[in-house]
This record gives C-alpha cells, structure tokens and sequence, in this order.
C-alpha cells in the first residue's frame, strides 16, 4: 500500500506561516533540496490543500523564468509531470493534471490504488485531517532557524497521536529534519 508523506516547513516556534501568512522565511541550500527531491522521486503524485495549490500552482508552471536556482530548475518540470490532488470544499477547477477531492476520506480509495507514494506538502489543515482518519504515515518536518511569534500552527488538533522517532538530520548547516512514522 501507498505512504502518505507530511513534508512540512515550520519555524523554530511551530509555526507553518507567519501572521500575516507569509513564507518567506524558509531557506532551501543545496543539502534540502536534494532531501527535497528524494522525497518526490518516492511519490508518483503530490497532495495539498487549496492554500498551497494556489501557491504552487501560481510558481512552479513558469519557476524557470522567475527564479532559476538549481531547485527550481530541477523540481518544475517534475512538478508539471506528476499528478495532482487537491483537497478543497471550494475549489472549482484545476489545471496541470490536477483533480479535486471534496472529502479527506476519499483519499483512503487513492492511497489504494497501486503506485509510489503520496506526498503532501504544507497544509496542517489536510494533515490534520487525514491524521484523525489514521492516513497519514510519515511526518517530515523541516525546522527553520526563525521565531515568527504568530501564524498558522503547523499541527491542528486532532487528538493524540503516538509517533516513532525515524530519523533526525540537519541540512546546509541550517535546518534540521525531524521524521516521524505513526506507530
């Protein structure tokens, strides 16, 4: 069976945005990036809420020609490749070979399906939710060396939850990973 796979940046102070929403803050060096790209040569498709589909998909279409940094040049054609699912109660359409999904226990039937994993990237919002349904399998966090003092939570409540420490790592000199499996 298909992992679903929680990639998450947060601040120091747990925090997925700042305040006023913004992401700025999070620095990609070369050590992430290739972390990064590990974890989408794992799925063969990519989740996220409506927030960060509207983020993702205003970027990486044309991140060649607004940013080109090595990540950008490399993730963007992936990202225009693989398949997408966005869940959202108000999205109407989506581009880039994306479907809706109204429902976070209709993901159970597409984490059936036969494939490489699933990656959600952001969104507590969707984690917190396929979390309550027992959907989701790992947990990676990227801590950020920043105190935002506000903002959106990276985790939303959903109860307790046992996980498993799996791994722990820094990148760039910089950041560090926490990954949990849920036990």
């Amino acid at each position: 069976m298909r992992k679903i796979m929680y990639y998450v940046h947060q601040s120091l102070d747990g925090f997925i945005e700042g305040p006023n929403g913004e992401f700025d803050w999070p620095v990609l060096g070369p050590e992430l990036g290739a972390y990064s790209m590990a974890l989408t040569e794992r799925a063969d498709l990519f989740l996220y809420g409506r927030t960060v589909w509207e983020m993702m998909s205003s970027y990486w279409p044309n991140a060649e020609a607004m940013n080109p940094d090595e990540h950008a040049i490399e993730f963007a054609p992936v990202w225009r490749r693989t398949p997408k699912v966005v869940l959202s109660t108000t999205l109407e359409s989506a581009e880039w070979n994306t479907r809706i999904v109204r429902a976070a226990k209709d993901l159970a039937a597409i984490k059936e399906e036969p494939g490489k994993d699933i990656l959600l990237t952001g969104s507590s919002t969707v984690a917190a939710a396929l979390t309550e349904l027992g959907l989701l399998d790992e947990y990676h966090v990227i801590v950020h060396p920043v105190v935002l003092g506000g903002g959106k939570p990276v985790h939303q409540p959903t109860g307790r939850r046992t996980l498993r420490l799996a791994e722990t790592r820094s990148f760039d000199n910089r950041t560090v990973l926490l990954r949990h499996d849920l036990v």
